[in-house]
């Protein structure tokens, strides 16, 4: 028994116990309330392991959010309407005719396309090309431009021309006809123009000088029609 304890194995249990005491003062002990381990098996940015309770959610999961969608397109284009009828009660009435119509129609959009549709119906006729012109002229009116362009190159003219701008473009018009949506439009454009004939010499118009000339069309479409597109139904220059 004494063997057993001998001074080289009480110096071995005094350092054993030395050495646990001190790794229990650095770990502490284990209560029940400690916080899991962190995963090192995934990336620091892997943010699918942070927990639930550190984001806000939006809506409840589950759940769908209210469809505002069609009480804000209603608010915005009631607006354009007040906007662009400039206190015209007609006009007012026609816009919210077309509306009902066609519901995708909205006066804001609908001029900033009627500006681009302009300037590429009078840019074309101009050059004669003939294609872009009937993608976006009714019939009739595409063809008395078409008519226009024949006897221009009968006589061997040509058109130098350029768009400048359009420093003012207003609504005169709106309607649903119980077959077509008609929107009509009042463009001011500034261009210059000189039309010469075969041998060079001027014509008409002024090849220095930009003009303003002023025009009134009518676009339409039929709202049942899957076509998107609008085409311009009358054409008159104003005075």
């Amino acid at each position: 028994m004494d063997e057993f304890f001998d001074l080289p194995t009480l110096i071995v249990i005094a350092v054993a116990v030395f050495v646990l005491f001190r790794l229990r003062s650095v770990l502490g002990t284990r209560t029940g309330t400690e916080r899991p381990p962190v995963d090192r098996s995934k990336p620091a940015n892997d943010t699918t392991t942070v927990a639930d309770d550190t984001v806000v959610p939006m809506r409840p999961r589950g759940t769908a959010a209210p469809d505002l969608d069609e009480e804000r397109r209603s608010r915005k284009t009631e607006a354009e309407i007040e906007q662009f009828a400039k206190g015209n009660a007609e006009l007012a009435a026609g816009f919210k005719s077309v509306v009902e119509a066609d519901p995708t129609f909205t006066p804001k959009s609908f001029l900033d396309g009627a500006k681009q549709a302009y300037e590429m119906i009078v840019t074309a006729y101009a050059a004669g090309d003939r294609t872009t012109l009937k993608n976006l002229l009714e019939k009739d009116v595409f063809d008395g431009f078409q008519r226009a362009i024949a006897d221009r190159e009968a006589a061997g003219q040509t058109v130098d021309f350029t768009f400048v701008g359009l420093p003012k473009v207003e609504y005169s018009d709106a309607e649903y006809d119980k077959k077509n949506v008609l929107v009509t439009v009042r463009f001011h454009a500034e261009v210059v123009s000189a039309t010469r004939d075969k041998d060079g010499n001027l014509v008409e118009g002024n090849a220095d000088q930009v003009q303003t000339v002023a025009d009134e069309w009518t676009f339409a479409r039929n709202p049942k029609s899957r076509d998107p597109n609008w085409k311009v139904v009358t054409t008159s220059q104003l005075d």
